[in-house]
């Protein structure tokens, strides 16, 4: 069973009113001014505390284990992962507000860098989500991914939100894909505290040692799913999970009591191409479409 918890805000691609958001009185804010600030916040604080050291120590230490594969680690993955060795300390003087104006498109094209966002929630009014929007954007800034490059999807976002993130420069996706994201390049899924549908949907429309090896999901951890999970409920609801649990190489975010509520359980995943070669040939042979049938607990919103 998976953790119940205070990230459970509403927005995260789940059913139902979640348990334990956090709103401002007054629920959502009157302008995206005063989003913007709050966002603002959030970025500082985070950019002062020893959690974003520790995050990025663990996205270095995880994915320079995948360096050392050498020649098994594609080309554009080895460009991507140098970004990730580059991520710097220093607070950036750069607005965490403001579209990119500095040089990343060529960061962009020599390492296929794109990201994708599913489940940030409703952050105009929940301060979880907002720390995790916060955290997604200084991602993005000391990775140098242009915002155009990211692309942002919550079935629940309101009009106030979809401007302020217009206005961040970040693309708003408007279609629900239930996470059946296709990629043809290498790009990081940023996905926390989402459904395990979600998870299992964007596994199965890229279920290929090629695309596979071209993906990072930072989100729920896989091997946290298969510990609270029966195996057969695993291998009936979330099968392409537990197909590439074998395949898959996680490491932990740190843990930290300010931010307990707002990464617990998160965990970087990728998938090294030799370890996806070595997984049998019958699990590739199987294709088919989730459909969820005898899934009591549907944990997103669908079309």
């Amino acid at each position: 069973m998976e953790q119940a918890g205070p990230w459970r805000c509403a927005g995260r691609l789940r059913r139902g009113r979640a348990r334990g958001q956090r709103t401002r009185p007054g629920g959502e804010a009157g302008h995206s001014g005063a989003v913007q600030r709050r966002l603002r916040e959030a970025r500082e604080e985070l950019l002062s505390s020893p959690f974003w050291a520790g995050g990025q120590r663990a996205i270095q230490e995880s994915l320079s284990k995948c360096l050392e594969q050498g020649e098994k680690t594609p080309g554009s993955m080895s460009e991507v992962l140098c970004s990730f060795e580059n991520l710097q300390l220093e607070p950036s003087h750069q607005s965490v507000m403001k579209p990119s104006s500095h040089s990343g498109e060529s960061a962009c094209k020599s390492g296929h860098l794109r990201c994708v966002c599913y489940g940030i929630g409703s952050f105009s009014s929940c301060v979880i989500s907002r720390y995790q929007l916060a955290f997604l954007l200084l991602l993005l800034e000391k990775l140098q991914i242009p915002k155009s490059q990211c692309y942002i999807f919550d079935p629940l976002f309101s009009e106030l939100e979809i401007s302020v993130l217009n206005d961040l420069g970040v693309t708003v996706v408007l279609e629900n894909e239930e996470g059946k994201h296709r990629i043809h390049e290498f790009t990081i899924f940023y996905m926390i505290h989402c459904g395990k549908a979600l998870y299992n949907n964007l596994l199965w429309s890229n279920w290929s040692v090629d695309a596979l090896s071209k993906m990072i999901i930072i989100g729920n951890s896989f091997k946290g799913i298969e510990e609270r999970l029966l195996a057969r409920i695993l291998e009936r609801d979330y099968l392409y999970i537990a197909k590439v649990l074998k395949g898959t190489e996680e490491a932990a975010f740190p843990i930290h009591p300010q931010y307990m509520d707002i990464f617990n359980d998160t965990s970087i995943h990728w998938f090294p191409l030799q370890k996806l070669k070595e997984l049998p040939t019958e699990a590739w042979q199987f294709q088919e479409e989730p459909m969820y049938q005898e899934c009591d607990d549907l944990e997103i919103i669908r079309k």
